[in-house]
């Protein structure tokens, strides 16, 4: 029997999303298969093995059932594959980060699970944080003649200090509507659809909250379309998926709370375009150096097709795209997670 270390929560603004991406990933792991250890992070960075209802971590009180929470730490000692857990050692097979957005999503934690040598679901330390970052992910995709939308990208201490002048930038280099959004953060998290001059400093001041580094970009009219990439060195790309949103855009609120947006899988494109955005998500995923999964991003209109960006451990909330994706494709949940640690496996 594997045993499948689950870690979730984190010190993240994603930390929610991260809870419910954890229980439907836990709660399709076959008990067969795997002994799951449930790895809690809270949102001030301490780490418990849980050993409690596996609800509660879907509700968000696993934090507060003391009884069933058991410190732990990683040792930094290469091939210790081991969890110590209130001094015991437990020992870890594979590692499945369920967790998304800063300290988790960007490189930092593949790198402590680098250092101790334990295999992990997802992409290594340096693709991790590349792709993380949309300012260096823009780079590496303009080297491929991909097309994107046009940015800028300027730091905080310059809008903290010089919010004049950045707001002068832009409306040097964009007409409105521009988007404003944190370099580092996923969900959507600190992003504005700023439609006039008015709301940018606001924009601005928010997307810095969360980031040192903010990128304004420009507005790409057409839908918004999503690939589910599976994989190593020979990924393979889903179907498109196609999200119609009932909001300005597919903000935090749309993706878990209000549920306004439609979802189409497969999506409502001709063959030929769903066939160059499948392309391109491989391209992107190949380019960036990823592996196990991501979910690819891209704007279409009729038929220009504009890269967006790419999530490197992607939701797994029950209407979170990549499992759809996948799912459509022919594999079951479980099977989805098993492909994803027979892969974490393969490069270890």
């Amino acid at each position: 029997m594997i045993n499948l270390c689950c870690a979730f929560g984190g010190r993240s603004s994603e930390y929610e999303v991260s809870l419910q991406s954890a229980y439907n990933v836990i709660a399709n792991v076959d008990p067969e298969k795997y002994r799951v250890i449930k790895l809690g992070i809270t949102k001030q960075g301490v780490w418990y093995v849980y050993k409690g209802d596996l609800e509660k971590i879907r509700d968000g009180s696993w934090v507060l059932d003391t009884e069933n929470l058991l410190p732990c730490h990683l040792s930094q000692n290469y091939q210790d594959k081991n969890l110590y857990v209130d001094g015991e050692k437990v020992p870890v097979d594979v590692f499945f980060p369920v967790m998304h957005g800063e300290n988790c999503e960007d490189g930092i934690l593949q790198g402590a699970l680098s250092l101790c040598g334990i295999p992990f679901v997802g992409s290594g330390c340096s693709a991790s944080a590349a792709a993380m970052d949309k300012n260096f992910t823009k780079q590496i995709v303009k080297e491929k003649g991909i097309p994107q939308a046009n940015s800028i990208c300027v730091f905080r201490g310059d809008v903290r200090e010089n919010l004049y002048a950045v707001t002068e930038q832009v409306t040097k280099n964009f007409s409105f509507p521009v988007f404003v959004k944190p370099a580092n953060a996923g969900s959507s998290v600190g992003v504005t659809k700023v439609k006039e001059k008015s709301e940018l400093e606001g924009a601005l001041l928010l997307a810095a909250e969360y980031d040192e580094k903010i990128l304004i970009e420009e507005y790409i009219s057409g839908g918004e379309f999503e690939v589910a990439v599976l994989g190593n060195q020979n990924p393979s790309a889903s179907c498109v998926g196609e999200i119609v949103v009932g909001s300005e855009f597919y903000d935090y609120e749309s993706k878990y709370i209000d549920d306004t947006a439609s979802y189409y899988v497969p999506a409502r494109l001709s063959e030929a375009v769903s066939q160059k955005v499948r392309d391109y998500a491989v391209e992107v995923f190949k380019a960036l150096g990823c592996r196990g999964l991501a979910r690819v991003d891209f704007f279409v209109d009729k038929d220009r097709i504009v890269f967006n960006e790419i999530n490197t451990l992607p939701g797994f909330t029950p209407i979170s795209m990549y499992p759809k994706l996948q799912i459509y494709g022919g594999l079951t949940y479980g099977q989805l997670i098993d492909r994803l640690i027979e892969l974490a496996l393969e490069e270890a």
